[in-house]
């Protein structure tokens, strides 16, 4: 099953967490907890719950589907982001992003190489029509 980055993000905070607590971590560097604020962590969850609950259809479904699908998360993900200044999503997460998108579409029988290649693109290419972030 394809692992939200939401959920790497959290695990993240809480190992910085422990590790201020156990101070074996200067608090100067500790960063997790700002660069994933909880709100960012809620709206993405919540884009995600609604592409995920549109995975099961997508089956068998035509091009068009997967591709409305894909751009109705991309298009939430950039407000997400958007709501967050534009920096709510830096490299690391906007990869992490892509590559759930990728594998959720993959375990839910969509093959992204051959519909991404039916339309010309890159198998990696398949959110870059819509991303802002």
């Amino acid at each position: 099953m394809a692992k939200r980055p939401t959920t790497s993000w959290r695990e993240d905070i809480a190992e910085e967490a422990e590790e201020l607590a156990a101070g074996t971590l200067d608090p100067e560097s500790a960063c997790m907890a700002a660069l994933f604020p909880e709100a960012l962590l809620v709206a993405t969850d919540t884009v995600l719950d609604s592409f995920d609950a549109e995975l099961p259809g997508l089956d068998g479904a035509e091009d068009a589907q997967v591709f409305a699908a894909v751009e109705r998360v991309v298009l939430a993900l950039n407000a997400v982001d958007s709501s967050h200044g534009g920096d709510g999503y830096a490299t690391m997460e906007r990869e992490q992003l892509c590559d759930y998108i990728d594998e959720a579409l993959t375990e839910h029988g969509v093959d992204v190489p051959a519909l991404t290649s039916r339309h010309g693109l890159g198998r990696y290419q398949l959110t870059d029509r819509w991303r802002d972030w």
